[in-house]
């Protein structure tokens, strides 16, 4: 049986082909390359350090960097050091010992092998672990944030392509004012690219300080270290020129805090709440048939009524979006959360890391499949605006009002709530009042489709 078929998430399943661009870096897989990534960095950050006894040649600095380049095969070595034992290494059911075994299995043989227990020195197991996944974040962010870029890129050209595409718009579920498909786009493209941008500079908290944040091996082992320096400039060795960087933090228990983690959850978890919105909203359109969705070969709307074309990639979006909020929520919640100096009810949570932006990673690409096969309807849009005449009066009793005329609000009121109007209703009314005739062919002009404020303009300034 394909694999696929019995796998118990549909991430590992029906999903995999989306799912598997986050797989190298938030997987088992990817944790396990991090880990290296960090144990490597340290030994070479540490052999720098100029009152540290341990020095390194280009040569072992470029034979480390080779062990940091962990593929699959590596992990699973490092994995099977885990639970089963490799060569005389018995099983160490610890996972982030298993990688400091691996990384002295690899010295084997060179010039690295007397320095050894370098690896891993003075360290305790979060100490990787948490610059890890700080690692993990960031790199799982930006596969995030290129699917978000393309999604603000299609609905920025969706609001200038449209921007004078006259619609009703609806408050309460009501007739209302109208505005312009492109505006509303418009107005989601601002609400993404405001969280987009905190993306971009955030900072995700990483420490380095030993068992329980106080540095007791380090500053035993080798004293002449300043040793929050040097965690310090360690940890921000570790950025990249551009987007979120890591950050240390030295004042934490066994655990770095994870405050910065809960922040990020939420960060995204708006994004992915302003999405559920606009799949909400598309979802509506398409009901009304004001947006149309193209049809596709062979495609099944319903086993039963061949006419249907269901709006099933936003209905996908919103709903692998909800499980990422939920995953987002819990982790959130959690995390920042230990007994005393720690307890380990955060490692199992953590691994689930992946689980979350998968599904987010998911939600944003049901969402552009969406966008790539729907087109605006302007005859229903324009057909729904002038059926509801009413919107014209808001213009009209501001008018009025403007020229001084009593109860004008009081009067359309009594004119249009809760009733039928036609817009020969409202002419016919305009033509009774005793106003100036310029004001009257003002009022008479006006027709819903033309009563559209400054939608056209916001929906075409680009406001980046």
């Amino acid at each position: 049986m394909h694999p696929e078929l019995t796998a118990l998430s549909p991430l590992d399943g029906r999903y995999r082909k989306v799912a598997k661009t986050l797989a190298p870096t938030m997987s088992e897989y990817g944790l396990i390359r991090f880990r290296v990534i960090v144990e490597c960095a340290y030994l070479m950050a540490l052999a720098r350090e100029k009152d540290s006894p341990l020095t390194l040649t280009d040569a072992e600095e470029t034979i480390l960097q080779r062990i940091a380049a962990v593929g699959e095969q590596d992990a699973q070595l490092v994995k099977q050091i885990e639970t089963e034992g490799v060569e005389g290494i018995p099983a160490t059911r610890h996972d982030v010992k298993a990688v400091e075994y691996y990384i002295k299995q690899r010295f084997r043989g060179t010039t690295l092998e007397e320095k050894a227990e370098w690896v891993h020195f003075g360290l305790t197991s979060e100490d990787v672990n948490n610059v890890a996944y700080a690692l993990m974040l960031r790199e799982g962010a930006g596969i995030l944030v290129a699917s978000l870029d393309t999604i603000i890129g299609k609905l920025d050209t969706l609001a200038v392509e449209h921007a004078a595409l006259p619609m009703l718009a609806r408050t309460h579920g009501q007739s209302a004012s109208p505005t312009t498909f492109g505006k509303e786009m418009r107005v989601f493209v601002e609400r993404l690219r405001r969280e987009r941008a905190k993306l971009e500079s955030f900072e995700i908290s990483a420490k380095l300080n030993g068992a329980t944040g106080n540095y007791h091996t380090f500053a035993t082992a080798l004293p002449k270290i300043d040793w929050i320096t040097f965690s310090s400039e360690f940890i921000r060795s570790l950025n990249e020129k551009k987007g979120m960087q890591i950050v240390p933090n030295l004042y934490t228990t066994q655990i770095e805090p994870h405050d910065s983690y809960a922040e990020l959850f939420q960060l995204l978890s708006r994004v992915n709440t302003i999405l559920i919105g606009f799949n909400q909203d598309m979802w509506r359109y398409i009901s009304d048939a004001w947006i149309t969705q193209k049809p596709k070969a062979g495609e099944v709307g319903s086993s039963t009524m061949p006419h249907k074309i269901n709006p099933i990639d936003f209905e996908n979006s919103e709903g692998n979006l909800g499980i990422g909020n939920a995953l987002f929520g819990h982790l959130a919640a959690k995390l920042p959360i230990s007994r005393l100096q720690r307890d380990l009810s955060d490692s199992t949570v953590e691994r689930n890391f992946g689980v979350a932006f998968a599904h987010s990673l998911i939600g944003y690409e049901s969402l552009l499949t969406g966008l790539s096969r729907v087109e605006p309807n302007a005859p229903r849009m324009q057909e729904a605006l002038a059926a509801h005449p009413e919107v014209l009066a808001e213009a009209i009793q501001t008018i009025l009002r403007r020229e001084g005329q009593a109860g004008a609000y009081e009067t359309l009121k009594e004119l249009t709530r809760g009733k039928e109007v036609t817009i020969e209703d409202l002419r016919g009314f305009v033509k009774s009042l005793i106003i100036p005739e310029a004001t009257k062919l003002e009022l008479l002009a006006m027709t819903p489709a033309t009563y559209l404020g400054l939608a056209s303009k916001l929906a075409n300034k680009d406001q980046k």
